[in-house]
């Protein structure tokens, strides 16, 4: 079925007898197969989501996300929305919902929303960040919060590379094998890497992202940190649209899916840019 199609029945939907309900949502996706819903019973957020908001809605409810994460992913600034017929108020979604909801994830507000509303079609931006821990010893704390890379990274060299990835370009050599995307073409915003002591922050911003995209983006800024490739590798990868030809794939503990954008009619509720360790940074404030 074709995504337009979905997005009519699902407008229509709301419009007859039902209201429509965005969330944001936050959680911590280590012991989680991923976002999306697995047949196979495998723990995923939107299985644990949907439980936890059909019992407060008293009938099943089924959620569409604004961009689904891999396994490991964590996100601090999902968007997600549903139709009911049941009545609740905001503080029922949200505090309701977080009762029934495991401990790694949480629902931060909720909101009424017009029928044409939808997570997913509807958001003009996304924005992710990837936490480095850069120390030559492990971490204890945030292990699975957090990447840790042994070697010292050149943060200098790291944020001069990554602007050859500005702008509208073909990103088929930072996206993954099966990614289902219809186009390799996406417009990057900012892409910003800086040190806040022991830590490296990855922030991008862009139209939308191909899977795997942040995180094989992350694979050649930090080959380049470590100095094991010049500084104009990322231009080459890039041009070269070769998924082999563009290093490894970081690691899915460090990535934070932290702002969906959405036209300024719709009024969703802003909160901070996760995670929530990173908000005393003031250099990450906007």
């Amino acid at each position: 079925m074709r995504l337009d199609i979905i997005d009519t029945a699902t407008a229509e939907s709301a419009a007859e007898g039902y209201s429509r309900i965005a969330l944001g949502v936050e959680y911590k996706g280590a012991r989680y197969r991923g976002w999306q819903r697995q047949a196979s019973g495998v723990p995923s957020v939107q299985q644990a989501l949907e439980q936890a908001l059909s019992k407060v809605a008293n009938e099943p409810v089924s959620v569409i996300c604004a961009g689904r994460t891999d396994a490991g992913v964590h996100g601090c600034g999902q968007v997600v929305h549903f139709d009911t017929r049941a009545v609740r108020d905001e503080r029922a979604w949200t505090l309701g919902t977080n009762f029934n909801l495991p401990h790694d994830i949480s629902v931060v507000w909720s909101r009424p929303m017009p029928a044409d509303f939808h997570a997913r079609f509807k958001a003009c931006a996304r924005r992710y960040r990837y936490v480095i821990y850069n120390d030559p010893i492990r971490p204890a704390h945030l292990a699975e919060e957090v990447t840790w890379n042994h070697r010292p990274l050149d943060v200098e060299r790291m944020a001069e590379a990554a602007q050859f990835l500005l702008g509208t370009h073909d990103f088929s050599a930072f996206r993954a094998s099966q990614c289902q995307a219809k186009s390799p073409i996406k417009h990057i915003y900012h892409l910003r890497v800086t040190r806040h002591g022991q830590m490296i922050v990855l922030d991008v911003r862009a139209t939308a992202f191909l899977h795997h995209m942040v995180r094989n983006i992350v694979g050649v800024l930090t080959a380049i940190g470590a100095g094991e490739r010049p500084v104009t590798w990322a231009r080459e990868v890039l041009e070269g649209r070769n998924r082999r030809e563009g290093g490894v794939t970081a690691h899915p503990f460090g990535l934070y899916l932290v702002q969906v954008e959405y036209p300024e009619a719709y009024a969703l509720p802003q909160r901070y840019i996760g995670p929530h360790f990173l908000t005393g940074y003031e250099a990450l404030a906007d």
